[in-house]
């Protein structure tokens, strides 16, 4: 179903918390930023606090919350992120073991959450400089894919790298570079440009996450740092319990994007 993309995140995330939207939210709320979400058990949170702060290309921190809070307060006053976003996963003992369109029945009071940055941000900021985003003319979700690039670790996290792939046109490849440097805490510039190999993708056709999306003749695949990272991360280290979002249906905050950029 599509919904007016100029409707307030309030409005949107109200709608979400009704039942009434349960897509991907990738074109929604134009110059808001999106939000990647994790929410852990008090004891691991210190660890994965410390793992942000290691990699803060794939994980780059927006807002921790209060032990036990469902409320971003700075990013999104009056949310609660155990409704607000359309779907969910539950990873326990590093297995998916069910998506969920909303969390109240598993929140426990000594969570502690994350919201870390999405590349969302960036393809507003691509889209107004005149580049197209495929996944998004196709109403699809983006493709990201589990690499052999290993994340730094910090006490019990470990792991490696998601990225998300982006195809864009060789000419436009300087100019995609410059915009997106300019957005460090939503992923900023691309990891990656060109051979999909070099970082252990062996399908490009074939996502660990997301949809598909045709590279065209004079394209360039290009990856960037992905907020999936740490469902990657919670298959590899077995925590209790990790919740998460379901990739691409993302928490909508009350940032503007701009906010968001250095420049």
């Amino acid at each position: 179903m599509n919904y007016n993309h100029n409707l307030k995140p309030s409005e949107v995330r109200n709608l979400i918390r009704k039942g009434q939207l349960n897509q991907q939210t990738s074109g929604l709320c134009g110059g808001y930023a999106q939000g990647n979400l994790v929410v852990l058990p008090q004891n691991l949170a210190y660890d994965f606090l410390l793992f942000t702060q290691r990699n803060p290309k794939t994980c780059p921190v927006l807002e921790v919350t209060n032990m036990g809070s469902t409320e971003f307060v700075k990013s999104a006053p009056n949310s609660n992120l155990t409704l607000d976003i359309p779907k969910y996963r539950l990873y326990e003992n590093g297995e998916l073991t069910g998506e969920y369109e909303d969390i109240q029945s598993l929140w426990r009071m000594d969570f502690v959450s994350f919201l870390l940055g999405c590349s969302f941000t960036f393809e507003s900021a691509l889209i107004e400089e005149g580049i197209n985003i495929r996944h998004i003319e196709n109403g699809s979700n983006v493709p990201m894919y589990i690499t052999s690039i290993e994340c730094e670790p910090a006490g019990v996290f470990s792991g490696p790298v998601v990225v998300s792939m982006r195809p864009i046109p060789s000419h436009q490849l300087v100019e995609v570079v410059k915009i997106t440097s300019r957005y460090p805490n939503v992923h900023g510039a691309p990891i990656h440009i060109g051979d999909p190999s070099m970082i252990g993708i062996n399908n490009i056709n074939k996502p660990d996450f997301g949809d598909s999306v045709e590279i065209k003749e004079n394209e360039v695949p290009v990856f960037w740092a992905c907020g999936v990272t740490p469902q990657a991360v919670a298959m590899n280290i077995k925590p209790e319990i990790m919740i998460t979002h379901a990739p691409g249906h993302m928490f909508i905050t009350d940032i503007k994007n701009h906010q968001l950029s250095i420049v």
